[in-house]
């Protein structure tokens, strides 16, 4: 095939892949053996569409080319015939031994020999060098590193991996080339042609009678799509076309002019489509091409002639250019903008800068929106998957909603897989409705959910969906049609639409990488969706199957959100580049062009900024630790401020819809609430309101608005209200208010010590519990407990070294499969009869047991003393050992961002970081004095914290293992410093547990500063044997030597409900009061099950009664001081801290 055959082949597969033909490509690049597609070849190999993969190759290379060849078949066929072994499927493994493996026995027959006895394992992991093979996802991977290496030092794929560098739709720019030539042999040139077919050459007809024009040179142009990719018009929507300098004529031989004076230039060809349907106005334009390509097609309707009206009586230059902008017309327009309105300058009171509340969600916070016309609403999603709604002006949470799979069942199977492999899930955007009826929720798992608000205490389960195959990235609400709608965006690349009973309206397809953010909108009557994805593309969609309107690059060319002004008459987007450089732009919608870009970002970000607008002359974004405001209209930084400091480096806001509030998250798993002049007011008028509702039952109606009765509604729900403030009395408070403010104060504080009653469980009727089968062994006491990461089964390790699984299973009794105290597990063992038995030596007495579960539940890694043993959780079998001691490990953690990488605390008082993939100790920490007790990830804010039997704290960055900061806790007065320390990172992964048998305390690992601390005392005053956070980490649970288990606020170390060992164990037994819990552990989903290892080797699982469902009553919060009730604080900084 000769040369410019070759580059034919190439400008087609640019065409195909243009127009999404994708198969075809695909196909093609085959067939032609042109060009090697390593993206399609990987995406094949890592689904493990087999076939496909060896049929691609094949339009490439042979198995017997050379022994590059050779390698990469016999790679992908090994690795089909391992997960053939791996799923149990005999029948598939033999035929690829003989179809497909059989062809390498010729080159090596021993090798073929191994690879067959293979077959008689029980588990081909038992073959020592397949003992390290892990599950399907991460084999596949590691294969296709090996691949890549093949195939690009086979000789054979030289020149055939990297596609030639071509301008875009440079296919079509030739044939527009050809057309030009032709109209310009044309006899009779018409000043506007139409081009009806490619199939036959171009000619004009001479019309009757009529007078042939001039010829005139013609600017290049280009093709318009065909009409199963319909390109719409220019009529009042985002991005037509930019021009460039290098074709000015083009540019003005697409616009209308209102002038009829103004002379014809040039005459510009126009392909012809097939008509769109009546109501599809041509809103958005094609993608951005060279600046010589052919305009949009003239959809002449109804739609089109009032606006052609419109732009008749257009007085504006901008609106002229929005509504002018045609591609069958060549009457130029001078296009210019005008001086934007001279406003006043902004007031201090007119920006939300005075800090009001701050609210403690107890967890990170992802995303906030406040209600549409219930200005003081504010709707929380959380880190933990946690929905949360607060009144900001009675500093009161509302309404809680811990994540919840409504129907796992109905779920596909590949959320089914990825929810037990990692059951974490968090919020990535909550949403209300318009009508603020609704709230939606986009989790980073598959899921939106949907809730109906009927009211302050009303928040109601009203759809599920499983929307989108990975995370969900954005939600938004729509109304197209007038029907109430939602959009979203995921990592399958796809923009999709449902109606509020979860059926899918539209299925938007078009992006090459996941979709960060959407936003829908309207202009005139044409609804369309703008989505942006992680390689910086920006498209646009109509509610139709006609591809995406418009494909332009975001500045910075990563992740970027775009947000109308309230008025949606202008548009911005904010992005973060890959570098870490933020853009805060401002569009020239009818260009597709920057309009302004903001000045103000100081330094390289870490992730990406978040911004708002408000008043539509306001932008607010959140970095550096700050609020950043500008002017619209004012590419500088208007003023900024840190909001009394807490907040993170870039911190998420949002502006109420009136823009008198702004709520920005604090870096301690809470948030701030910001107020203008006329918000303060606003937030005075609701707590007036609340204390004459607290007056009467009767509700007081306000002439002349219905706002103040929905705040009535809002408030007589509400329970113990907490009205103390940061913010000061303003002067337009009169006497009366002031006096009725300090009589509602003094109410609030009876309120609180009347509603909060610390709660004693000593009876069992008052919990649920159930003990384990099999479990009570004196002799082999448990000394740790875990759950597995699902939820649906128990693992203990005892002191003698061995562990033991029990699961629940699914049934009538327990549909969901879950642990729970209401069914009795199972204690589980393989057909094999195996035990789970780690090394123990003689002086077993002193040896610290230790154990650590990967995150899908399949492999257990325990030590006792001895060697580290690799246990398989369905056989039971040993996969290896490693680490002979001395030193013997006394702690295990697998690393957040590897689980081939393994964190192991020694008796040496040494950190190792040891690879299980290549046997060998990567890293090594010293630090400590004495053994090392604990060990905590941080990946938030990237450290390790270890702690020592000597009562020592380390912190360490993971990014270059350095010591940052080492310190002792604080001990009662002559406390030796001694004993085990435990810590726990909160789930906002700021805040740090350290539990000592003298003490509990909660640290800002951030600061790396003690904030609270608790000490036993009244009815906990024997030691603490074991504690740790609950799932979502609001509460505190911890074990006593006494018997007593205490459950405390997370937040505060406040006592909530203290259960007496009378509550599980039976009294009847002569040695029970020397029974006493020595680990406690807290369910991995359920925030209220906990589970406790006891003294005589018997394990419990407890839950509170179905009832009340939760532990105790939660404390109250005092804002003014911030003291605890039963706290002892050792520290006056700590006490002065917080006070503060």
């Amino acid at each position: 095939m000769s040369s410019l055959s070759r580059e034919l082949v190439f400008l087609i597969l640019q065409f195909l892949e243009e127009e999404k033909f994708k198969d075809t490509v695909h196909k093609l690049e085959q067939e032609s053996g042109f060009f090697f597609n390593m993206k399609h070849f990987e995406e094949k190999a890592l689904a493990g569409e087999w076939d496909e993969v060896e049929k691609y190759l094949s339009g490439f290379i042979k198995v017997d080319d050379n022994r590059y060849s050779m390698k990469t078949f016999f790679e992908i066929r090994k690795q089909k015939y391992l997960e053939a072994l791996d799923r149990n499927d005999r029948v598939k493994a033999v035929e690829i031994l003989v179809n497909d493996l059989k062809v390498f026995s010729t080159f090596n027959e021993e090798l073929y020999k191994e690879i067959t006895q293979l077959l008689t394992l029980e588990n081909f992991r038992e073959n020592e060098q397949l003992s390290k093979y892990g599950d399907t996802k991460s084999a596949r991977n590691i294969m296709l590193l090996e691949l890549k290496k093949l195939i690009e030092a086979n000789p054979l794929f030289r020149d055939r991996l990297v596609f030639p560098s071509l301008k875009a739709s440079r296919l079509r720019t030739l044939i527009n080339q050809s057309l030009n030539w032709q109209h310009q042999l044309c006899k009779n040139p018409r000043p506007n042609p139409d081009i009806k077919t490619l199939f036959t050459d171009h000619t004009c007809s001479t019309p009757n009678g009529a007078r042939a024009p001039t010829p005139v040179t013609l600017p290049v142009t280009a093709v318009a799509k065909p009409s199963s990719f319909a390109p719409l018009g220019a009529h009042g929507g985002p991005f037509p076309p930019a021009p460039t300098p290098a074709n000015v004529n083009a540019l003005a031989g697409w616009m209308v002019n209102a002038n009829p004076s103004s002379s014809i230039q040039s005459p510009v060809l126009a392909a012809s489509s097939l008509p769109g349907p009546p109501h599809q106005v041509s809103v958005l334009k094609h993608s951005r091409t060279p600046s010589n390509t052919l305009g949009m097609m003239d959809y002449q309707n109804t739609d089109h002639e009032q606006l052609m009206k419109r732009l008749r009586s257009a007085q504006s230059v901008d609106e002229l250019f929005c509504y002018c902008y045609n591609g069958n017309y060549s009457q130029s327009v001078q296009v210019t903008y005008p001086a934007p309105p001279q406003q006043a300058s902004w007031s201090p009171d007119e920006l939300p800068r005075t800090v009001v509340c701050t609210l403690h969600q107890g967890s990170t916070v992802t995303s906030m929106d406040f209600h549409p016309s219930l200005h003081s609403l504010l709707a929380v999603g959380c880190g933990n998957g946690e929905i949360s709604l607060w009144e900001a002006a009675l500093r009161e949470r509302l309404i809680s909603k811990p994540f919840k799979i409504k129907d796992i069942a109905a779920c596909s199977v590949f959320f089914q897989a990825a929810i037990v492999k990692d059951s974490s899930i968090s919020v990535s955007r909550v949403s209300w409705s318009p009508d603020g009826n609704f709230v939606g929720v986009a989790f980073t798992k598959h899921l939106i959910q949907l809730y109906a608000y009927q009211g302050p205490n009303d928040l109601r389960h009203n759809l599920e969906v499983d929307a989108h195959v990975g995370g969900v990235n954005d939600l938004a609400f729509s109304n197209p049609n007038k029907q109430l709608c939602i959009v979203t965006c995921g990592d399958d690349k796809l923009i999709k639409v449902w109606d509020l009973t979860g059926r899918r309206l539209f299925n938007f397809e078009g992006h090459e990488a996941p979709v960060y953010s959407v936003c829908p909108h309207q202009k005139e009557n044409i609804q369309f969706i703008f989505s942006t994805a992680v390689d910086g593309k920006i498209k646009a969609w109509l509610y139709d199957n006609m591809g995406s309107r418009v494909d332009y690059d975001a500045p910075g060319q990563w992740c970027t959100r775009m947000l109308y002004s309230a008025d949606g008459s202008r548009l911005f987007s904010c992005g973060t580049s890959k570098d870490g450089d933020s853009f805060l732009v401002e569009w020239n919608e009818s260009e597709g062009a920057l309009k302004r870009t903001y000045s103000g970002f100081r330094k390289k970000s870490a992730g990406v900024v978040q911004f708002d607008t408000t008043k539509n002359r306001l932008l607010a974004a959140g970095e550096d630790n700050q609020i950043k405001f500008w002017d619209m209209d004012n590419i500088n930084v208007l003023t900024s401020t840190d909001a009394e400091g807490g907040l993170p480096s870039l911190p998420r806001l949002r502006f109420n819809k009136e823009g008198t509030l702004l709520a920005v998250t604090t870096a301690d798993g809470g948030l701030k609430v910001l107020a203008d002049t006329d918000g303060l007011k606003y937030l005075r008028a609701i707590e007036a309101r609340s204390y004459e509702a607290s007056k009467t039952p009767l509700e007081t109606k306000v002439p002349g608005t219905s706002m103040v009765a929905n705040i009535n509604q809002h408030i007589n729900n509400v329970e113990r209200v907490d009205r103390s403030s940061p913010a000061g009395p303003l002067p337009i408070l009169s006497a009366v208010d002031s006096m009725a403010r300090s009589i509602e104060k003094q109410r609030s504080l009876d309120d609180k010590s009347k509603t909060w009653e610390l709660t004693e469980i000593v009876d069992p009727v008052h919990c649920r519990m159930v003990s384990l089968p099999d479990s009570t062994d004196p002799t082999n006491k448990v000394v740790r407990l875990l759950y597995t990461n699902s939820g649906t089964g128990l693992l203990a390790l005892g002191a003698k070294g061995i562990q033991k699984l029990w699961k629940w299973s699914r049934n009538e009794q327990n549909p969901s499969g879950k642990a729970t105290a209401s069914v009795v597990p199972q204690h589980w063992q393989p057909n094999s009869g195996l035990l789970m038995t780690n090394d123990v030596p003689d002086n077993s007495e002193e040896v610290v047991p230790c154990i650590a579960l990967s995150k899908n539940d399949s492999y257990v890694m325990s030590a006792c003393g001895g060697k580290i043993s690799l246990f398989n959780m369905m056989t039971f079998k040993v996969m290896a050992t490693f680490m002979k001691p001395p030193p013997s490990s006394t702690f295990l953690v697998f690393h957040p961002q590897d689980n081939n990488i393994i964190a192991i605390g020694m008796d040496d008082a040494t950190i190792h970081f040891y690879n299980v993939r290549v046997d060998e100790v990567k890293y090594k920490l010293k630090g400590h004095q004495k053994r090392i007790t604990s060990l905590a990830f941080s990946t938030h804010l990237n450290i390790l914290v270890s702690s020592s039997a000597d009562a020592q704290l380390c912190f360490w960055s993971i990014d270059s293992w350095e010591k940052k900061k080492s310190l002792s806790i604080q001990l009662p007065a002559g406390k030796a410093p001694v004993g085990d320390i435990r810590v726990y990172f909160h789930s906002d992964q700021l805040h740090l547990l350290v539990c000592h048998e003298s003490q509990l305390a909660v640290y800002d690992a951030s600061k790396m500063e003690l904030i609270r601390q608790w000490v036993p005392q009244d009815g906990l005053s024997g030691s603490i044997s074991s504690a740790t956070y609950s799932c979502n980490s609001q509460l505190v649970y911890a074990a006593f030597t006494d018997g007593n288990i205490g459950v405390f606020d997370a937040d505060s170390l406040r006592l909530r409900c203290r259960i007496a060992s009378s509550a599980y164990l039976h009294q009847t037994s002569s040695n029970s009061q020397n029974i006493y819990p020595l680990v406690i552990a807290a369910h991995t989903q359920e925030p209220n099950q906990f589970a406790i290892g006891l003294s005589d080797g018997s394990i419990k699982v407890i839950e509170p009664i179905e009832s009340n469902g939760r532990w105790g009553v939660s404390a109250p919060v005092d804002n003014g001081s911030g003291r605890t009730a039963s706290p002892s604080i050792t520290n006056n900084s700590i006490s002065e801290q917080l006070q503060r």
